[in-house]
């Protein structure tokens, strides 16, 4: 059930007052008018890439993307580029504390504003509405959310994402606290949106001390040696570290000790402190595969006991720990990176990392959206897990540029991180490429000349969606561009350009998706009959304009 908000002036929306307003179910409040929205009444959004900002890196294939602009028209463009392609979309709306941190049509939206509720649930309401069809089916939305609009935002999404589940994790985030009149907060939230009867967390690791570890060698009831003859083997010790496995010995062999010396290692039997012969709970040909779980604990009288610790856990409601705190590791980090930057309340980078984490933990090839990129933090996060497990997943970034945010602090944060960074050499350094777009217009009145403008203006967006940035060719109306295994993209921008491009397609001989500009919804299959086997024909700018009409209407 959702929850009913009928605060102050915002819920008459119908002319009912609060004594004669109607029960129902959902969430009303007064729908406020957006100029970025309806700017697109008379201009459909298209990209420009800025090539100054490219970052290439010739021994990584995977391209990450920023875009400069209104998340509103990023998004729209997206809608038409990466339909059911993203994994996770994580974002970190402003929050409406009130405060003039926030602007909606360009003035600041204060806690005297009496629709300020309103215009907050206007923006996320669109925006939300813009993002769902860009989930794949086990996509998992997370959006972090503080008390000012929880049970705003919760009740929004029960009605947008109606057909998923939803959950609520309460972070700590701020140990000192932040003063209210009542309370002092410590912790926001984050909403996970996830698929109904689909498993799509994954374990999250644990921190250190909420790891239980044991004894890796058995007790209790067949235990012995004698019960399981291939799991009695000497593990090689070397300081803190376990090198490797000895074999299994013969029966008749009994090692001397627990503890025996060879070299510069020690063998480390499973024997009991009253010399008994016990047996590791798993078999010498399966010990490898569980060795990183495994660590040392010496004790004073010379034994050295192996234990087991499971790093793993399900995610829990209820996140703390010192790495969440924003102070340390989201504004000390950032101005850290990023010198002089002037950004407040960045989110700890851990605090993304352990949200995006159990969900894209077996996913090595996933995109991940964030279009309330700010600072840049979840591509930041991205990066320290890819170079963690050695993931090729994609990050795409969305902001505007209000104060500079996002040349002057998102894009040189990604940057530093890319390249890395001394004090911070762990969490940064990665080879990856990014591309930065900025969104711009054309007019949306159909005419024809309109039509053709759009499809000479499309030439990124169309790169973005078939993932393929290299320019290879270009002749006269027709371009063509490679990607990532063996993909070929084909742009015909006039007719006149279709004999000229088709001699490109025979001589590479490969499979092309090739657009080509049609003044209405189709394709001239037969012009392109003998090579019919290596193209995939799309007419533009009809299939870009048909999303538009769907979003814009």
């Amino acid at each position: 059930m959702n929850s009913y908000s009928n605060n102050d002036m915002e819920n008459v929306s119908t002319g009912y007052t609060k004594k004669n307003m109607p029960k129902r179910y959902g969430l009303l409040w007064e729908d406020k008018q957006e100029l970025v929205v309806e700017l697109c009444k008379e201009k459909l959004p298209v990209l420009v890439e800025d090539r100054a900002k490219e970052i290439k890196n010739p021994d990584n294939s995977e391209v990450n993307i920023m875009i400069e602009g209104d998340n509103y028209h990023a998004l729209s463009i997206l809608n038409y580029t990466h339909k059911g392609k993203i994994d996770v979309i994580y974002i970190d709306p402003p929050y409406n504390t009130g405060n003039k941190n926030w602007k909606y049509n360009n003035d600041y939206v204060d806690k005297e504003d009496a629709f300020r509720h309103s215009k907050w649930l206007s923006m996320m309401d669109k925006r939300l509405k813009l993002a769902k069809p860009l989930l794949r089916e086990d996509g998992v939305l997370v959006c972090a959310i503080d008390e000012n609009e929880l049970w705003h935002l919760g009740s929004l999404l029960e009605e947008i994402f109606f057909d998923r589940e939803i959950h609520l994790v309460t972070i700590v985030h701020n140990p000192r606290g932040v003063q209210g009149k009542n309370f002092s907060y410590v912790n926001e939230f984050a909403f996970f949106v996830i698929p109904k009867g689909i498993k799509v967390i994954g374990p999250r690791k644990l921190d250190e001390e909420d790891v239980y570890w044991s004894n890796l060698r058995n007790w209790g009831g067949e235990s012995d040696r004698s019960d399981a003859k291939n799991c009695f083997y000497p593990i090689m010790v070397r300081g803190t570290e376990i090198i490797g496995f000895g074999d299994v010995p013969e029966e008749n062999f009994h090692p001397g000790s627990q503890v025996e010396n060879n070299g510069d290692y020690k063998l480390v039997w499973p024997i009991d402190v009253n010399g008994n012969e016990k047996k590791w709970r798993y078999a010498r040909q399966s010990v490898e595969s569980i060795q990183a779980l495994l660590r040392i604990r010496k004790s004073t009288n010379g034994r050295i006991e192996i234990e087991i610790g499971k790093p793993y856990g399900t995610v829990k409601t209820v996140w703390q720990n010192p790495k969440y705190d924003a102070a340390e590791y989201g504004t000390k980090l950032v101005h850290e990176l990023v010198p002089n930057s002037n950004f407040d309340f960045p989110k700890s980078v851990y605090n993304v990392y352990d949200c995006i984490t159990p969900i894209v933990s077996s996913r090595k090839e996933a995109t991940i959206l964030d279009f309330f990129a700010g600072s840049g933090t979840t591509g930041h996060a991205v990066f320290m897990i890819n170079k963690e497990d050695g993931g090729s997943r994609k990050v795409i970034l969305c902001t505007n540029n209000e104060n500079g945010i996002a040349e002057e602090i998102c894009y040189p944060r990604i940057k530093a991180v890319i390249y890395g960074n001394e004090k911070y050499r762990e969490i940064t350094g990665y080879s990856t490429n990014l591309k930065y777009f900025k969104t711009d217009f054309v007019d949306s009145i159909p005419t024809d000349l309109n039509k053709k403008n759009l499809v000479d203006r499309s030439t990124e967006m169309l790169c973005l969606k078939e993932q393929c940035f290299d320019l290879i060719k270009e002749g006269l109306n027709f371009k063509i561009f490679s990607g990532p295994s063996d993909k070929y993209l084909g742009i015909i921008y006039d007719e006149d350009g279709i004999e000229s491009f088709k001699s490109e397609v025979v001589k590479t001989n490969k499979k092309f998706s090739v657009y080509v500009f049609s003044l209405d919804e189709g394709v001239k299959e037969d012009e392109f009959e003998e090579i019919s086997h290596l193209v995939d024909l799309k007419p533009i700018p009809a299939s870009i304009l048909n999303v538009y009409k769907r979003i814009f209407k």
